[in-house]
């Protein structure tokens, strides 16, 4: 690589509004009464586990984000939970 050369380029995440049709779709696809883990979302989105993982933050948020908006619930264990707070695994459900 020359100095001029611009540096490689991590492959690139996924924006808010692809994570959010991740979701829906995913939740979409199981039973009514089902939920998600957000790496399922992850690995719908990416396959190599490096890339998955690194993107489960930006997954959480868009997840926040709907579920303010009232179009999912997320839930740890039988509670309704914030999914960027600290705990445990969460789950994405309907509303």
């Amino acid at each position: 690589m020359r100095h001029s050369d611009p540096p490689p380029t991590a492959p690139s995440q996924p924006d808010g509004p692809a994570i959010a049709d991740a979701i829906l779709a995913l939740l979409a696809s199981r039973a009514p009464s089902a939920s998600i883990c957000p790496s399922d979302v992850a690995r719908a989105l990416f396959s190599a586990e490096p890339a998955w993982r690194a993107a489960m933050p930006a997954i959480r948020a868009v997840a926040a984000e709907l579920a303010a908006e009232g179009r999912v619930r997320i839930t740890r264990g039988s509670l309704e939970v914030d999914a960027q707070s600290k705990g445990g695994p969460i789950r994405i459900r309907r509303p």
